[in-house]
Order: structure tokens, then sequence, then C-alpha cells
């Protein structure tokens, strides 16, 4: 795999179009970050770790609203393993006019844009998620 955390947005992106009502993705501590994350901003339920046999996976409850329409339409990639993007803190660029969310990996970790704007440190762009 060149890209996990671009495969962890694949599954995540599959799942919520097949109405799964979680997707378990193999563990690493930055996936960690980015499904706390999500559940932070509410796009996502309960965030769990679970072991399936010798292997480590983070276990993902996906949201729905009273419809059944999905609480996620939108996930993308902005940092690629070729193309990295970088921002400063104040050139963090708003997702969907300020309704969605920007992921950043950050000298203080993985956060969302509007914590790293409020700490003033910028960093990669991960994903962007609406």
């Amino acid at each position: 795999m060149i890209d996990p955390i671009a495969d962890m947005l694949t599954r995540i992106r599959n799942a919520v179009r097949s109405g799964h009502p979680r997707v378990d993705v193999p563990h690493s501590r930055m996936k960690l970050a980015i499904a706390g994350i999500l559940k932070a901003e509410g796009y996502v339920g309960a965030v769990a770790g679970v072991e399936k046999g010798k292997f480590r996976y983070i276990r993902i409850a996906l949201r729905y609203d009273d419809e059944g329409l999905p609480l996620i339409s939108g996930l993308s990639m902005v940092s690629r393993p070729g193309r990295r993007t970088y921002a400063g803190h104040q050139e963090i660029p708003p997702v969907m006019g300020g309704l969605g969310l920007s992921i950043l990996s950050t000298p203080r970790g993985v956060l969302s844009a509007r914590e790293a704007r409020k700490a003033g440190v910028g960093g990669e762009i991960l994903c962007n998620v609406w």
C-alpha cells in the first residue's frame, strides 16, 4: 500500500456509499488521530481499537441523519505522496465555504484547521471532509 491515509478515506467513502453502519481500517497512530478528529467534529460516531487475530484495526461507527443520509458527503485527499501541500496558519483554505473540515499534520500533532489556526501553527494539509 503506497498511501495508507488515502486507503482509510477510501474505505470510509465506500462504506458510507454502501450504507454500512461501521468500517474497519488497519491501525496506525496517524489514522487513529484522524478518526478522533472526525469523531470530535461529529462526522462519525464511536472510534475504537479492535484486534482480529494478530492484526489491529480501528473500528469507526458511521453516522447517518434521520432520513438515512450520511453525515459525510465527501472526503478528498489534499497531500499525496508525490505532491505534498503545506500551509501556514493564516493560509489554510476554507472547505466548502467554511462548512467543511480540513485535517492537518502539524508540529503539535494532527489537528483540525480550526484548532491549528487557534494554536497559530501550520503544517501539511492531509485531507478535506464535508
